[in-house]
């Protein structure tokens, strides 16, 4: 399995850097030096067009801002987030490379997948859908779309939008940013808002969002749109 891990990751590095190469009729053909050839790399996890896989820990990139996406990719290479095959293939890559790589799944617009159905009671849906509308002012804990947008779209240029992931994505994301495994630039305002979350907390909006079906209008709210409500280092005032 570590062989097989190993050859994957090598392979997917160096199409990254340089494009893959194939035989065909005993000889050698490049594949077009483009970012949509050379993004093929990721699709194996996440999707040709960055559009998610049935995989529930591999999200979707495409249409989210590009600002987030070089963060998330600087935050993998620099070892400040943890996960080593992103690590690895990441590690030699230069900035201006990964703002061209953010900035392509930025303008994908791949259909959303169909809304699943949660196996959790509706009281707890209901839970998830006020933390994620409205929040809950008796625990401080401010709605996902005071940051993220009404329609959950993200905002430029840095604020993710949060449909089209799978639940058990978004649970593990959290516990992420309450337990300090995943990071950001200080103040932390996830890290903040995760604390206050109880466990049900968590599964609650979790599950409320992946049931929540695609947007009619995927772009995101433009840059400085919504009064945030915490401080957050990765969102510049």
């Amino acid at each position: 399995m570590l062989r097989r891990r190993t050859a994957a990751v090598v392979a997917v590095f160096a199409s990254l850097v340089g494009g893959a190469a194939h035989a065909q009729d005993a000889q050698t053909e490049r594949a077009p030096d483009t970012m949509q050839a050379r993004v093929l790399a990721c699709a194996a996890c996440h999707g040709a067009k960055g559009e998610g896989t049935d995989n529930d820990y591999f999200p979707r990139l495409a249409g989210k801002p590009a600002g987030y996406l070089y963060n998330q990719l600087i935050a993998f290479r620099d070892g400040h987030r943890q996960y080593p095959p992103m690590n690895y293939l990441l590690a030699y890559l230069p900035d201006a490379y990964l703002h061209r790589i953010a900035e392509y799944f930025a303008s994908q617009r791949p259909p959303y997948p169909p809304a699943s159905t949660p196996a959790i009671p509706a009281s707890l849906l209901s839970r998830g859908q006020q933390l994620a509308k409205r929040g809950d002012p008796s625990k401080d804990i401010p709605a996902c779309a005071s940051c993220h947008g009404a329609a959950l779209t993200g905002m430029e240029p840095a604020i993710p939008g949060l449909l089209g992931l799978h639940a058990d994505y978004i649970s593990a994301q959290l516990g992420a940013w309450r337990y300090g495994t995943r990071k950001s630039y200080a103040p932390d305002c996830m890290h903040e808002v995760a604390s206050r979350l109880t466990n049900d907390d968590i599964t609650a909006v979790a599950a409320w969002l992946a049931a929540s079906p695609g947007p009619a209008n995927p772009a995101f709210a433009p840059a400085g749109s919504l009064k945030m409500p915490l401080r957050c280092g990765s969102e510049p005032q």
